[in-house]
């Protein structure tokens, strides 16, 4: 069940209002306060969410769950440690101290690789039986969907318990924040530390629940109007096209893959929202970005946090000088590359996106450098990142190749049958030109005094609120009557 369905739109989404809205009355009087009713429902809700997308996966992601509590509570139990492992060392003044520190390091790693090898035997196994020359086994990895999200998930909640940046806080707590159903699947990434302090603090208001719809509304149109339609364009073109169109194709996945993720991170956390949670945005605009370092603060902000708490930072980050500051960040954009695909495409993605982040860090102090016009290094960034999103939209190198083959004339093509005006009618190009203005003004000062502007009085609040309300109606239009709505994250 996705967000953009008819079934999650009409009947899962208001059930879980109504259900949980009854469930905060009740938490009015103390008995029904203290036995937590609207967590737990929310938790049903979760759980009822991730067995429709995948009944098989119920049973095991609630065990993935149990496991990572009791990793957890042990962590969070120095004196447990006392009766398991009892290992001991000589202080200073003689006496015989615990030295539960190091063994809770131990212990991190170990629970730590444990869910790592069960993401890597789900996800990767088969790529590196074939890379290694190896005879295919029968089945992959345990099936579960979301595997990466909630497995870099898990890492946060046992790392931020380790570091004493978060409690480990009660089963339900765990149970909450792993199964959450507004981003169990697809993400954002929100670590535990952010994720804790919410669970009892949060309260709903008016204004909250108002705000998170705005956004999950904006999010709607993000997806079905622009996002969905330029991917259907996509499907529809075979690889025997004309040279525009091969070009043209290449504006399209780079406005959808925005688009789509995007809007995907807006449903999520617009509803989160009325749920009472806050989560940090998840892109602010990077088609403005200048340099493919500052494309990465603004793509995908919960995964480049993520793997700056977790990899770049305990790996020394910017402390140990320049040599070591480019191993730290050749190794980010490995992993990177890795965790969105087994395949040598994800893998060549991610490494030259790192390699253009290690040649900026280089450069980025020459006075040459910049001198560079921001023009210039806006259009040179948007060349890579739109070029080598190309890596994403096929399974395989040789089909990204041939893609590159037939925009650069390179392929002898037979007889074409639709040539570009076929797939770039009036439609398409008012849809192109108003998600590239999207893409770009609101993030720039003169877009965000528009928009503060907008908001000021109550007729721009009304017209406000109009729009969106006209743009959810046409969403929902776009949803009925359409058969393209997968979210391109998913398979991550």
């Amino acid at each position: 069940m996705g967000f953009t369905t008819e079934i999650f739109l009409f009947v899962f989404f208001p059930g879980c209002l109504a259900v949980w809205g009854l469930c905060r009355w009740l938490e009015r009087f103390s008995l029904w306060e203290r036995l937590r009713l609207g967590d737990w429902a929310a938790v049903c809700m979760s759980l009822g969410f991730y067995g429709w997308a995948l009944f098989d996966g119920m049973a095991l992601l609630f065990l993935y769950i149990c496991v990572v509590f009791a990793a957890g509570r042990l962590l969070g139990c120095a004196a447990g440690w006392r009766l398991i492992l009892p290992v001991f060392w000589e202080g200073a003044d003689g006496e015989r101290c615990f030295r539960s520190a190091a063994l809770e390091s131990v212990a991190l790693g170990c629970a730590c690789g444990l869910l790592l090898l069960w993401l890597f035997r789900a996800k990767y196994w088969a790529f590196f039986q074939g890379v290694l020359g190896l005879e295919a086994a029968a089945g992959q990895g345990p099936a579960m969907l979301g595997l990466s999200f909630l497995t870099f998930s898990a890492i946060s909640y046992l790392a931020d318990i380790r570091r004493g940046a978060a409690p480990a806080g009660g089963f339900l707590d765990c149970l909450l924040y792993l199964s959450f159903f507004p981003k169990v699947i697809s993400g954002p990434i929100v670590l535990w530390r952010d994720f804790q302090p919410q669970i009892a603090a949060r309260r709903v208001s008016l204004d909250g629940f108002l705000s998170g719809t705005e956004r999950m509304m904006l999010g709607f149109g993000k997806k079905l109007i622009l996002a969905d339609v330029f991917g259907a364009c996509l499907a529809k073109m075979g690889d025997n096209v004309d040279l525009p169109t091969a070009w043209g194709a290449v504006l399209l996945y780079t406005l959808q893959i925005y688009y789509d993720f995007s809007g995907y991170s807006d449903i999520a956390l617009g509803l989160a929202r009325m749920f009472g949670f806050s989560f940090a945005e998840n892109f602010h605009f990077p088609y403005r970005s200048r340099s493919i370092t500052e494309f990465w603060r603004r793509w995908h902000i919960s995964l480049g946090t993520w793997f700056r708490e977790y990899v770049y930072i305990p790996m020394g980050g910017s402390r140990l000088g320049l040599r070591r500051t480019l191993w730290n960040l050749a190794v980010v954009f490995a992993l990177t590359g890795l965790w969105h695909g087994a395949g040598w495409n994800y893998i060549l993605w991610g490494a030259v996106n790192g390699l253009f982040v290690l040649l900026e860090r280089v450069v980025r102090e020459k006075a040459w450098y910049r001198k560079i016009p921001d023009a210039v290094k806006w259009a040179g960034t948007m060349c890579v990142a739109a070029g080598f999103w190309e890596l994403f939209r096929f399974q395989s190198l040789r089909d990204a190749g041939r893609w590159l083959a037939l925009m650069l004339g390179l392929i002898r093509r037979d007889a074409v049958f639709y040539g570009w005006q076929f797939y770039f009618d009036g439609r398409m190009w008012f849809l192109i030109a108003v998600a590239v203005l999207g893409a770009v003004i609101p993030g720039g000062e003169w877009g965000r005094r528009r928009m503060e502007r907008l908001g000021r009085g109550t007729a721009g609040l009304l017209l406000r609120e109009a729009a969106l309300l006209a743009v959810f109606v046409l969403s929902i239009l776009f949803m009925v009557n359409s058969s393209y709505s997968p979210f391109i994250y998913f398979q991550y």
